[in-house]
């Protein structure tokens, strides 16, 4: 697609790879939508890239459905969503609860599932539109301590497949990215540590990535990228 004519939707989009992934899109002509939940923040950094900012929780399905009606009124061709939102929950088995997974699920599988439903009802209504699901490998093999983060990114992985299989003949291209490490404050949100370093990836490598493959003529796709630090410390 012409990134000029994208029309986009970036949740998670007030910091690391939503925030990054938003003013690349910006920087190349696409007018672009981002949510977060801190509306403070939201319109400090939608003002600083000229992004619409839409306060929602995309776990809270009412929030979900209006700010996606609120998108097509102002877009009116509304074309891409970037599904980014999520967190990490990091712990062994038998330390994990129940309320955190809930918690993990919430965001990452049930929150994704929601936008890109109201999302792709409005794309099969136009017969076009764009999902870029933000995975991860951690959604590729699973590690010690990743019960309830890396779960929920197989379970966004497994909802692209499906969502890929049913959309493709409304022409809807559903695309995934499984960047590796990338150096945020995604570690510190889930109280753990990260070592920084000048040879591990950064989100405008993401986003890079992501401006790529929706950049491809819409006769094709790309269905899943991963994205790795060439030679990492």
């Amino acid at each position: 697609m012409q990134i000029d004519y994208a029309k986009v939707l970036v949740t998670g989009g007030s910091s690391g790879i939503g925030l990054e992934t938003a003013s690349q899109l910006r920087l190349r002509g696409a007018a672009v939508a981002i949510c977060g939940r801190d509306g403070e923040k939201l319109q400090r950094i939608a003002d600083n890239i000229g992004a619409v900012p839409i306060q929602a929780d995309v776990s809270v399905e009412s929030d979900v459905v209006e700010m996606v009606g609120m998108i097509v009124d102002r877009f009116g061709d509304y074309n891409v969503l970037i599904n980014n939102a999520g967190f990490g929950h990091f712990a062994p088995l038998v330390e994990t609860t129940l309320e955190e997974m809930q918690r993990v699920y919430a965001t990452n599988v049930f929150g994704a599932m929601l936008v890109a439903r109201e999302s792709a009802r409005h794309f099969v209504r136009q017969s076009y539109g764009n999902i870029v699901n933000v995975v991860s490998t951690a959604g590729q093999r699973g590690f010690a301590g990743g019960t309830a983060y890396a779960s929920s990114k197989f379970a966004l992985a497994g909802m692209t497949e499906c969502w890929r299989a049913e959309l493709r003949k409304h022409n809807v291209r559903v695309m995934q990215i499984n960047p590796s490490e990338v150096q945020t404050q995604f570690f510190a949100a889930a109280s753990r540590e990260q070592k920084f370093s000048d040879r591990k990836l950064r989100p405008l490598e993401i986003a890079h990535a992501i401006v790529s493959m929706l950049e491809m003529d819409d006769r094709g796709f790309v269905p899943e990228m991963s994205v790795w630090a060439t030679n990492p410390d």
